[in-house]
């Protein structure tokens, strides 16, 4: 059985963390395969992204070039009536597709310590493998208070040793001024400057 990663996110735009985080559980956690699955309304964030699903899938696609253990799969695109994109829905239809995959969901600390306001979080912790890697500032023993039972708690694999503590928030400014971030990987700073994205 495929051992699948599913790096989720908005990649608005993709940067040197998330790579770094990608490769850090492919290694750590024997990963056949990281997936990178833009999201295409994330119903958690109030704020559209600035590039288009289209235009951060692109730069995704560029990203994964980089490792042939990554590839960019649409499978997290907007929905056809509009409606939120939901990781509970994600995960059982690619249980459903691929059935002799065994999934990993990636995820920062800041958001899985979110994860009682995802839809059917108990269903979430059924359905994959999570990796919760940690961020600046989150504490990954905060974990231990979120009232996982023993069985959920086994289903949870910390990630500690990823600190690169990159902004896509901060990537954007520094795009707007003019500046060319070494953070976002060249092929990426290209595709953004040859569509004028984030002025």
């Amino acid at each position: 059985m495929q051992r699948i990663g599913i790096f989720g996110g908005t990649f608005d735009p993709p940067h040197i963390g998330h790579v770094a985080v990608a490769c850090a559980a492919v290694d750590a956690f024997a990963l056949d395969a990281v997936w990178w699955m833009p999201v295409g309304h994330q119903p958690l964030k109030s704020r559209p992204p600035s590039a288009s699903y289209a235009q951060r899938l692109a730069m995704v696609q560029l990203t994964c070039e980089m490792d042939p253990r990554f590839s960019a799969s649409n499978a997290d695109a907007p929905r056809s009536d509009g409606q939120a994109n939901y990781t509970v829905d994600l995960l059982q239809a690619l249980a459903a597709e691929h059935p002799d995959c065994a999934w990993w969901n990636i995820v920062g600390a800041d958001s899985f310590l979110d994860l009682l306001r995802w839809k059917q979080p108990e269903r979430l912790l059924e359905l994959a493998e999570w990796i919760v890697v940690s961020r600046p500032g989150f504490e990954l023993s905060k974990i231990a208070s979120m009232g996982l039972t023993p069985r959920q708690r086994e289903r949870v694999h910390l990630l500690a040793e990823v600190d690169v503590p990159v902004s896509a928030t901060a990537l954007r400014e520094a795009l707007a001024r003019g500046e060319r971030p070494v953070a976002i990987p060249s092929r990426v700073l290209k595709f953004i400057e040859e569509q004028a994205l984030y002025r």
